[in-house]
């Protein structure tokens, strides 16, 4: 997976530039593979691609296995004829660096309704084959999900348990008469993935070509209102009268939140995935490895032991550690994959035993050196007490604040704890420092957020867990990639010894 030193850059999609008010597959993506591989990035980090439910959250998603649509670029389309230059005539004046989420819905949406109709009308032989190709080999996951959105769309938005009983528990002769119902909306949101997933593979094999691996993010758990939920029931603890949540996951008070995080997701029914040998989760991550190179394990400790909070708890204070079937589920996903391309996010309340079963598995592990300050010499991420090559290091991760806002918001003290470790602030500024500081670590991999490389403060913060609105928003722009921010790059990976050549 790391078998170099090697370094990249935390991007998700959403925040690239870009005319319909929302980061897409388009031209900026590729320019930006292009400044990675010019930089001598071999690595980009994005958060999970799945479309989005609730707060535009990529960790609430209607599908584990589904693209954002949102993501699509509509200027492709355009090119082959499916949308025309005019449809684009009166777009609104989107905010340049932030995600307008509602109006980027408002104008996207109807745009791919009509590309999608217009491809039942005029695309190629060819085109429809290499569609119902797409279908036919994603049918275990994609037939189950465009039902799920058109029985949504029809009720209204309205969650699966307030469906009639009979669609909601999937019965046989519902799930036949809803199907030959909804075929039209079916089929467009069938197109909607096919397309998501030709644009998105066209992307990777260009990363990919350019010497750049995609390193996705695999949430643990699922959002209860989705796709993977509905269809299976049994693999998760539900209350049999209300279908809802009778156990839901979090984690107990931490460097985050003093209440703890309480995220709502149903928790898993491990005994349950362990009488089907996990095919759910191995699907699953087979299914990602079609998306990216690498997978982050997004809250890897739940597969050792998880905290389950009572369903109808406000905060995730009161919970328990229950026990998961990690050890068993990776040993087979081992055997069908091999050596296994995934990196273990390891942070919070770690024990022994979530070490071990990493370890066992020879997962890279996590260290963020925006944790590396707040304690003792002995401070795990702290770069002279990393105790192997093994893991990747990160300035901050999409949860933290940018490094110039962490900087800032410390306290005088604080702040020189900081420099008295460094010897002393680049003159490039704070952020420098800690890119330098992750570069010259023994960390086979070293990541930091493009917030961080273009110096941004706490404005351009992704997200702030436990705030439910205005996360995910963030947009940069083309001209802040600039050939100096290239080569200064490019010139202290080579110094550290991460470039490719």
């Amino acid at each position: 997976m790391f078998s170099r030193r090697t370094s990249g850059i935390l991007l998700h999609p959403t925040s690239f530039p870009g005319r319909f008010g929302i980061g897409d597959l388009g031209e900026a993506a590729y320019r930006f593979i292009d400044f990675l591989a010019d930089s001598w990035q071999q690595v980009w980090q994005i958060l999970p691609l799945g479309p989005t439910g609730y707060a535009n959250s990529p960790y609430l998603s209607y599908s584990a296995f589904a693209g954002n649509p949102l993501l699509i670029n509509l200027e492709w389309l355009a090119s082959e004829g499916l949308l025309s230059e005019e449809d684009f005539a009166n777009l609104p004046n989107f905010p340049e660096q932030t995600v307008d989420y509602d109006l980027a819905i408002a104008v996207k949406m109807p745009l791919l309704q009509k590309a999608s109709q217009n491809f039942q009308r005029v695309a190629s032989a060819e085109r429809k084959a290499e569609f119902q190709q797409f279908c036919e080999a994603h049918a275990y996951w994609l037939d189950d999900y465009a039902l799920f959105m058109a029985l949504k769309e029809t009720h209204k938005g309205q969650s699966w348990s307030q469906w009639d009983r009979a669609i909601a528990h999937r019965e046989p002769q519902a799930i036949k008469n809803w199907t030959e119902l909804l075929q039209s909306q079916i089929f467009y949101h069938k197109y909607l993935q096919a397309e998501f997933f030709r644009q998105w593979s066209s992307l990777r094999r260009y990363a990919n070509e350019k010497g750049v691996q995609v390193f996705g993010d695999l949430p643990i758990y699922v959002a209860w209102d989705s796709a993977d939920v509905w269809a299976n029931r049994g693999i998760f603890v539900l209350d049999l009268k209300t279908d809802k949540p009778a156990m839901m996951a979090g984690v107990p008070p931490d460097y985050f939140s003093e209440t703890g995080q309480l995220w709502g997701n149903p928790t898993y029914n491990w005994k349950q995935l362990e009488k089907t040998q996990f095919k759910w989760w191995i699907q699953r991550v087979e299914g990602m490895l079609d998306y990216v190179d690498i997978i982050r394990i997004d809250h890897f400790r739940g597969f050792e032991a998880f905290w389950a909070v009572l369903g109808g708890s406000t905060t995730a204070m009161k919970g328990k550690w229950v026990k998961a079937k990690g050890d068993e589920f990776f040993t087979l996903l081992a055997q069908e994959l091999g050596d296994l391309p995934i990196v273990a996010e390891d942070l919070g309340v770690i024990t022994p035993e979530v070490e071990a079963l990493r370890d066992r598995f020879k997962l890279p592990g996590m260290k963020i050196l925006h944790f590396a300050f707040d304690s003792d010499r002995a401070n795990p991420f702290l770069p002279f007490n990393f105790t192997h090559r093994n893991c990747v290091v990160y300035t901050g991760t999409h949860d933290n604040n940018t490094t110039v806002g962490w900087f800032n918001a410390r306290s005088p003290e604080d702040q020189q704890r900081v420099v008295d470790y460094l010897g002393c602030i680049c003159p490039e500024g704070i952020h420098w420092s800690l890119i330098r500081l992750a570069l010259s670590s023994v960390a086979n991999c070293s990541i930091y957020p493009l917030q961080d490389l273009l110096g941004l403060g706490e404005e351009a913060r992704m997200n702030l867990p436990g705030k439910a609105e205005g996360n995910w928003e963030w947009r940069y722009r083309f001209e802040e990639l600039t050939p100096e921010l290239r080569e200064r790059l490019k010139y202290l990976t080579y110094l550290y010894g991460r470039a490719p050549y």
